[in-house]
């Protein structure tokens, strides 16, 4: 079977995983989440979260009514499949899953805010494509809310204000959020690069699973003191107090300019959807994301 066919016939199920139920880390860093809450209103939110996962994965329903924008991260190895074939696939996909998941239709013209009923439109789905020398095509399917979405946040800091102005930036702005992107949160961050680098690599960092840190060891550290920090500010699930804010802080970090600092705050909350799969020449699918993915 070619990977044309292959990704025509798996990619509704994909949607339809990523918006169903939530990858094995993150179910996990909730239990965990609910076993660390000492607060009552915590417990009590976070309970009420798991237990709208449960109905979401029986039912197989939207784990939230917001299923958001869906984008996709593609990997291209050695493969026979063009961009074009790619993103008709996917749009097609996409129509399918909105009318027979359902999804709720969330894309909208920017200005005269006229929905078009399909989550299809100008320059929606985005595709980020990278390119590797592996014999698979890998994609993930990842839904983006609006709660979390309107929270991130794009600074240019002088390089002057340093590692001090990048702790302050990313607390300010969880503060901010407060209730807004529903904790408890997931952060990616984005450090150098340029202005729409920071914010591309805040979502890379969102994609990378929760509990795994940066493999550079200075890196993984300010996650885990950012980490502290956040939950220090006692927030809380769905921002009314607690001890359980952030469930995990993620950084990609690129080189930049010598006279710039440019950082990217990527939020996601506490239904951090996504869904990956990857398909070999051979047509052997590998889930990558959730364990009961055997459809």
């Amino acid at each position: 079977m070619s990977l044309k066919k292959i990704l025509e016939d798996e990619l509704d199920d994909l949607i339809k995983l990523a918006v169903t139920e939530l990858p094995d880390d993150v179910e996990q860093a909730l239990k965990n989440a609910l076993k660390h809450e000492k607060t009552e209103i915590g417990k009590m939110n976070l309970r009420i979260i798991l237990e709208n996962l449960e109905i979401a994965k029986t039912k197989s329903l939207p784990i939230c009514q917001d299923t958001g924008i869906l984008n996709f991260f593609i990997k291209i190895g050695k493969c026979s499949i063009s961009y074009d074939e790619i993103y008709k696939i996917i749009k097609n996909a996409v129509k399918r899953s909105t009318k027979n998941i359902p999804i709720r239709p969330s894309v909208v013209d920017p200005l005269s805010r006229k929905n078009t009923n399909n989550n299809v439109g100008e320059k929606i789905p985005h595709l980020y494509v990278d390119f590797n020398s592996e014999p698979y095509f890998e994609i993930t399917v990842f839904p983006k809310g609006a709660g979390s979405e309107n929270m991130c946040k794009m600074f240019m800091l002088t390089p002057h204000e340093g590692l001090m102005g990048i702790k302050k930036s990313v607390i300010e702005t969880v503060i901010e959020s407060g209730g807004k992107p529903c904790p408890p949160i997931k952060i990616g961050i984005g450090i150098g690069g340029s202005s729409e680098l920071a914010m591309k690599l805040s979502k890379d960092a969102l994609l990378r699973p929760l509990g795994k840190n940066h493999p550079v060891q200075r890196i993984a550290s300010i996650e885990n003191k950012l980490l502290k920090m956040i939950n220090d500010t006692e927030l809380g699930p769905m921002g009314l107090g607690g001890f359980v804010t952030a469930l995990g802080v993620n950084i990609e970090y690129a080189s930049c300019h010598t006279a710039s600092l440019p950082l990217g705050i990527g939020m996601q909350c506490w239904a951090d959807r996504r869904a990956t799969m990857r398909v070999y020449e051979s047509g052997k699918i590998k889930y990558l994301s959730h364990r009961r993915a055997g459809h």
